[in-house]
């Protein structure tokens, strides 16, 4: 599998790797990647989750712990589980949230699809979504996996990020780059 030298150099990239090797040889790419799904919206909809992944007072043995018992509750696979000990053991939680966006880069590459991350002023309805989704898989030539999300700073508008791409349709990109013209 051709996998890109960016997500290699990366050390979140380097987990991301390794943790798709397991789950390819091990058949649970879809798994862990729901697995990953609910760490990730753990992370977001979490403050204490998200600040025990990113504070240096929390000891190696005691992040560990935690994310056992977070990975219980979550109710995740073995394998992401096994992945969360090790980021916790090598005091690299820190890492997790690159790790999992390099994951599913790696997993999209692997079915042919590509990502793309989506902001939004307000929460797209299914048909919005499909929509969009169809738009940009003629922009990309494959299959589009969109991940949305909603920031209300933006104003209006979308701001879409696909691969190296950005498209930046936001109503405050537009007001800021108004105001820079009338400053003249």
């Amino acid at each position: 599998m051709d996998i890109s030298g960016g997500i290699r150099a990366s050390l979140p990239g380097r987990y991301a790797v390794a943790l798709f090797e397991l789950a390819r040889e091990g058949k649970k790419i879809d798994a862990v990647e729901s697995s990953l799904a609910k760490v990730k919206a753990a992370l977001d909809q979490s403050p204490d989750f998200a600040a025990l992944t990113i504070s240096p007072l929390v000891g190696r043995d005691a992040a560990k712990a935690a994310v056992a018992g977070v990975a219980e509750s979550l109710e995740l696979d073995p394998t992401t589980t096994s992945f969360l000990g090790v980021l916790a053991g090598n005091g690299r939680l820190a890492q997790l949230g690159p790790a999992i966006r390099a994951f599913n880069a790696i997993a999209a590459q692997h079915r042919g699809e590509t990502n793309a991350e989506v902001l939004s002023a307000h929460p797209l309805t299914d048909a919005q979504t499909e929509a969009l989704a169809a738009r940009l898989k003629s922009l990309a030539g494959r299959e589009v996996k969109v991940d949305l999300k909603v920031d209300p700073a933006i104003l209006g508008g979308l701001v879409v990020r696909m691969g190296s791409r950005m498209i930046d349709g936001s109503l405050r990109t537009k007001l800021n780059s108004l105001a820079t013209a009338m400053k003249g």
